[in-house]
């Protein structure tokens, strides 16, 4: 559908906004319920919407959530995405946003509202600004001031937040502002910033620390929660697995060759399918995690893969190196509506800008990585951290490591690296392929607390003399600035 013009009245009325109310299902939401083996439900709620809201509170404009639904799934999982104000089981939304207005002390026309059908016209009516995503109802189409580009369920809420940013910023592009023909806005000056679950990755921001389990759990729940509680002392925000179909992923050449391993002598294609963990497993690591307040997600290899993360709403999905030139696999992780981390080991330029512009999600990281384990200094090419950067303005630059010790990591970081991920494990000696090249929980810690003191120590660029260098001045400094200016000029 076609949104229609936004005329400089609309512009006006967006720039004037500072409240936003916005249904649930059919705008955060695509309208579906979907449930787990135990029943409990899964709303979708997007991430870029997430985005949206984040947005809206740094600039001092709150999102309320105004919805019939009374399950308290919804609550929960607005929480996730940043909106802690969830009016559940409202029949009447029209009394419902002119009593929040009233509440926040915000006239009416300094509201908007998006909803999707009939049971919303009433309230959009009413306020200040309204819109409707693309598959809204034609009762809600009609009522709407603006008419998305986005779907329910697929970003409409961050595109009202950029409407209405870019309104009152004065962004505006195209015609002239006093005309009724239609007004582009463009962007504002991008910043290299991107919103996974309650946390932001990018200009600003933290950097990110992924704690990569992989598969060095060796199919052991025990031992994955040991490794989770370690990430968790360590400070680190996310731990990371790896999801494979066995039967897709493992090269048909391969599936039947014998190896060693923990459970005895067994086909390469039986030893895949003892290290990956089943839903009701991921059910308990998700748990788990959230008990532990620690997010996780994991890296997925193939298309069913994608199906089962997106389940549990995890906050990214991550495209494995080996992955990168799958465009089939980077279609499916950019239709389910998830930030999506590029890994870039063992790839060209060529084949990095063409997965880019495939993956082109609207949140999108990419991961600088060699894949070699481990990986010997010479061949890290840190670098190309900065070559990423300048190649695709807007998009954060991380580095998934694979080497041994912590140095290059922290260089990394120095370099500018907005996110970092490096193997973890219980200890270097035991049995598994990535374990040489991972950081046991001591070290995970000292690389962490290295991280959070480079961060500081980065600064801001600008010189400045701090108060606790005005005794060196005092007591060392021959010459005075004063001094010294007066000597030049005489």
């Amino acid at each position: 559908m076609t949104p229609r013009s936004l005329s400089a009245d609309v512009l006006e009325r967006a720039a004037r906004v500072r409240l936003v109310a916005t249904d649930c299902d059919g705008v955060l939401t695509d309208g579906g319920v979907y449930c787990n083996d135990d029943g409990e439900a899964l709303l979708r709620f997007n991430r870029r919407d997430g985005a949206g809201i984040e947005r809206l509170r740094e600039a001092g404009i709150d999102t309320v959530i105004i919805t019939r639904e009374s399950s308290p799934v919804v609550a929960r999982r607005a929480e996730k995405i940043g909106v802690r104000d969830v009016r559940l089981g409202v029949r009447d939304k029209l009394a419902a946003v002119t009593a929040l207005a009233a509440e926040r002390g915000v006239p009416l026309e300094n509201v908007a509202y998006v909803g999707d059908d009939v049971y919303d016209v009433a309230a959009m009516e009413a306020v200040g600004l309204s819109a409707c995503p693309a598959d809204a109802d034609a009762s809600a189409v009609a009522a709407a001031d603006v008419v998305l580009h986005a779907g329910g369920g697929r970003g409409a809420v961050r595109e009202v937040a950029d409407l209405v940013l870019s309104a009152a910023a004065g962004v505006y592009g195209g015609t002239h502002p006093h005309t009724e023909q239609r007004l582009h806005l463009v962007p504002a000056e991008p910043r290299r910033w991107c919103a996974v679950g309650d946390r932001a990755i990018g200009e600003g921001e933290p950097v990110y620390v992924i704690a990569e389990i992989g598969i060095n759990h060796n199919g052991s729940i025990d031992l994955t929660k040991k490794l989770i509680d370690g990430a968790v002392a360590a400070g680190c925000d996310a731990v990371k697995f790896q999801k494979r179909t066995p039967e897709l992923c493992v090269p048909a050449d391969q599936q039947n060759v014998e190896r060693d391993t923990p459970w005895g002598r067994i086909t390469y294609l039986e030893y895949r399918r003892k290290v990956e963990f089943n839903f009701s497993q991921y059910a308990e690591i998700d748990r788990y995690c959230r008990e532990r307040r620690i997010a996780w997600t994991a890296s997925a290899w193939d298309e069913p893969s994608v199906d089962f993360l997106a389940a549990f709403d995890v906050p990214f999905l991550k495209v494995p190196s080996a992955a990168l030139t799958d465009h089939a696999l980077l279609h499916k992780m950019r239709s389910v509506g998830c930030p999506v981390m590029l890994s870039t080991g063992m790839s060209t330029e060529e084949e990095i800008g063409a997965a880019v512009e495939v993956a082109r999600a609207e949140r999108l990281l990419l991961a600088h990585a060699t894949s070699t384990y481990p990986c010997p200094p010479r061949e890290l090419n840190l670098q190309m951290i900065r070559t990423l950067e300048t190649k695709y303005p807007g998009i954060p630059v991380g580095y998934s490591g694979h080497e041994v010790g912590l140095a290059t990591t922290n260089a990394a970081v120095a370099l500018g690296a907005a996110f970092v991920e490096r193997h973890i494990t219980l200890d270097r000696s035991m049995w598994g392929s990535d374990q040489s090249a991972s950081v046991e929980i001591v070290g995970l810690m000292r690389l962490v607390r290295d991280i959070r003191d480079i961060e500081q120590a980065k600064g801001d660029g600008v010189k400045r003399v701090y108060a606790s260098e005005l005794p060196s001045i005092r007591r060392l400094r021959r010459v005075s600035a004063v001094a010294a200016q007066q000597a030049a000029t005489a």
